[in-house]
């Protein structure tokens, strides 16, 4: 398996044609049943998102080319509204005080199920944060996806459960920290 960084936004915005086709085969499966409006949305928060500063991509090539899974995050902006729209949680305000350097939000992790238990996904993650000056990394995951118990085995510990948009799933939202 090869596995590549990216961090130039053109070079991220170029890869946008191989990692579509993954996300919409991984999450058009159970427990998401993603469709077409689903893959726009990603789609379209990508071509924001790419251009972040401090946005990374990790792309995990199998030897014949193919890629058949990714990663990306980017730090949370001050402004952030990534802690908002807690259904059982509030989380205290020093908690998520944002500057742009604190956290830093796997927003996709996304592996073909023919290359899932190979350690695909952990070294995606893995290379994902490797190298990042942030304090602690957080993300958002189906609670009845198997990804779930994945988070926690690797360091997450839930913070509570969100709806992040009008008629949005429930979310789990989980956080680890990378610095002691």
């Amino acid at each position: 398996m090869d596995y590549t960084l990216i961090t130039d936004p053109a070079d991220a915005a170029r890869a946008l044609d191989d990692i579509a086709p993954v996300y919409e085969a991984v999450f058009a499966e159970p427990p998401y049943l993603e469709g077409p409006r689903d893959l726009a949305l990603f789609l379209e928060a990508y071509q924001l998102e790419h251009k972040t500063p401090g946005f990374r991509l990790v792309q995990a090539r199998a030897a014949d080319g193919r890629l058949v899974g990714f990663a990306y995050g980017l730090p949370l902006a001050s402004t952030t509204a990534w802690w908002d729209s807690f259904l059982d949680a509030t989380p205290a305000q020093e908690f998520t005080r944002e500057d742009g350097r604190r956290t830093f939000v796997v927003k996709e992790i996304a592996v073909l199920a023919d290359q899932r238990g190979h350690g695909v996904g952990s070294t995606l993650h893995a290379d994902l944060l490797n190298g990042i000056t942030a304090e602690r990394a957080t993300l958002t995951v189906r609670p009845e996806a198997p990804a779930a118990t994945w988070y926690e085995r690797l360091g997450y510990e839930p913070v509570g459960h969100t709806r992040p948009w009008e008629g949005a799933p429930v979310y789990r939202t989980l956080a680890k920290p990378l610095r002691v």
